[in-house]
């Protein structure tokens, strides 16, 4: 059985996954993108940084299961030739995030932008259901 939380704005979040983003325990993983998420009005918008990549070949952005999946791959290469020889440098690495999405997304709605190196999802929030309370009577068997 896994223990589900509802927060303010709708999202259920797993007992362990709420550890993991209050401490930040997989910070220093390889591959981990870092995310900036919060809300705009009525709109979740959830960035990335992530310089010098073609958003049109390296990023790609999911929605699946009510999950926020983004993906993105960093090759950089360098070479620098002179008199006295050659030099070349690369480096690579694919990066991931998934973002656990509100109750009731619709997926169309979602839009993704591209600028200055900063990845930006806006996914607008459902209205939450209004909580009710219903009392239960107690019979005497």
């Amino acid at each position: 059985m896994t223990l589900m939380r509802r927060d303010r704005i709708g999202l259920e979040w797993t007992w362990p996954e709420r550890w993991r983003r209050m401490f930040d325990l997989d910070a220093d993983l390889g591959g981990w993108l870092r995310v900036e998420e919060y809300q705009d009005g009525d709109t979740l918008v959830v960035r990335a940084e992530l310089p010098e990549v073609d958003p049109d070949k390296d990023v790609e952005v999911m929605i699946s299961d009510g999950m926020l999946h983004i993906r993105a791959q960093r090759t950089e290469r360098s070479e620098h030739r002179d008199k006295e020889g050659y030099r070349s440098e690369f480096r690579y690495g694919s990066f991931e995030r998934d973002v656990l999405l509100p109750l009731g997304v619709e997926e169309r709605q979602v839009a993704a932008t591209y600028k200055d190196g900063v990845l930006e999802v806006r996914v607008p929030v459902p209205a939450a259901p209004k909580e009710t309370t219903t009392k239960v009577t107690v019979t005497r068997s």
